[in-house]
C-alpha cells in the first residue's frame, strides 16, 4: 500500500531522477498509444466474432430447407405434398414454400434481377422452422423419400458447424492479438526503462552516495514510465474508439465487416486498456529497475 500511495502521490525530488523528455519518453508514449489503438480493434474483432458465432448458431440451428427437385408439371403437387407432411411432423413450428419473388431475390447476386424462374429447372424451396424440441431429420427424410421422391432435406448442419468454428477462431485470434500486444508493450517499455537507467547511471551513483535507497530510485522510474504508458494508452484508446464510431453500422446487406464494432455495454471494455497498459508498464519497469540497479551496484 505504501508503494502504491507513493506511486500515485509522487515525489518531486524523485521525479527529477528521470529525464522528463527524450527518446525514451517519446518511445514509451508512442508505443503505449499505438498498441492501445491496435488493442481496441483486436477487442472489437473478438467481440464481433463472438456475436457472429452466436447469430449464425441461432439462425441455422432451428431452421432447415427442403428442395423440391421435380419436373415442372409435378413440382407444385410435390410441394403441396411435402407441406402436408411437414404439418403433421413433430418438432416443426412452421413451414412455407418460398415465392418466385423470394427465390429470385436469393439468386439475384449470381444471375441478376431478370432471372426467369419458370423457364429454368430451379427447385422449389420450402423454409422449415423448428420448435424448441427440434425435429427428427432422419425420420423426416424417410417420410419424404416414400411420399415425395423429389424432396431433399437440408438441415444446415454441414453449413452451421464450419461457420461457427470460423467465427470462434476469429474470436480466439482477437484475444491472442491482445496478448501479443500486451507482450510487445512490456518489451518496449522494458527497453526504454533500461535505456533511461543506463543513461542516468552517474546520477544514480550520486544518489546512492547521498543516501538514496534503490527502492526510492526505482520508484521514480516506475512512476514516470507508468504515467507515460497510461497517458499514451489513454490517447490511443480514445483514437481507437473514435475510429470504431466511424465504422459502417451493422446491417443485413453489409456482412461481417460492417458489424465490426462495440455494442451496448461493450463500449466500456476499451476503457480498461489504459489501466492494463499502466499495469504492464508498472510490472515491466519495476523488473527492469530492480535488475539494472543490482547490476550498477
Amino acid at each position: 500500500m505504501g508503494s502504491l500511495r507513493a506511486l500515485l502521490a509522487g515525489d518531486r525530488n524523485a521525479d527529477r531522477v528521470v529525464p522528463p523528455s527524450g527518446f525514451t519518453a517519446q518511445l514509451t508514449v508512442f508505443a503505449a498509444g499505438a498498441m492501445a489503438f491496435l488493442a481496441v480493434f483486436a477487442l472489437a474483432l473478438s467481440l464481433a466474432s463472438g456475436r457472429l458465432a452466436d447469430r449464425w448458431g441461432d439462425e441455422l440451428a432451428r431452421s432447415a430447407t427442403i428442395r423440391i427437385v421435380a419436373p415442372l408439371d409435378q413440382r407444385s403437387a410435390q410441394t403441396d405434398a411435402a407441406l402436408r407432411i411437414l404439418e403433421t411432423t413433430r418438432g416443426i413450428a412452421s413451414a412455407r414454400a418460398l415465392s418466385d419473388e423470394e427465390q429470385r431475390d436469393l439468386l439475384a447476386p449470381w444471375f441478376g434481377n431478370d432471372l426467369a424462374l419458370e423457364s429454368l429447372p430451379v427447385p422449389r424451396l420450402i423454409e422449415v422452422i423448428e420448435d424448441t424440441d427440434g425435429m427428427d431429420p432422419a425420420g423426416l427424410r424417410l417420410r419424404l423419400a416414400a411420399e415425395v421422391p423429389g424432396a431433399v432435406l437440408d438441415d444446415h448442419n454441414r453449413w452451421r458447424q464450419p461457420l461457427i468454428e470460423a467465427a470462434t477462431r476469429l474470436r480466439l485470434l482477437g484475444w491472442v492479438s491482445i496478448v501479443l500486444i500486451t507482450a510487445a508493450v512490456a518489451a518496449m517499455i522494458t527497453l526504454a526503462a533500461n535505456a533511461a537507467l543506463a543513461a542516468n547511471a552517474q546520477v544514480i551513483s550520486v544518489l546512492r552516495l547521498i543516501g538514496a535507497t534503490d527502492d526510492y530510485i526505482a520508484l521514480a522510474f516506475i512512476r514516470r514510465f507508468t504515467l507515460r504508458a497510461l497517458s499514451g494508452a489513454a490517447a490511443g484508446t480514445v483514437l481507437g474508439m473514435l475510429a470504431m464510431l466511424l465504422m459502417p453500422r451493422g446491417s443485413d446487406m453489409g456482412g461481417f465487416l460492417t458489424g465490426l464494432g462495440f455494442q451496448g455495454s461493450h463500449w466500456l471494455l476499451p476503457l480498461l486498456i489504459p489501466l492494463l497498459a499502466a499495469g504492464v508498464a508498472f510490472a515491466a519497469t519495476r523488473a527492469a529497475a530492480k535488475r539494472t540497479l543490482k547490476e550498477l551496484a
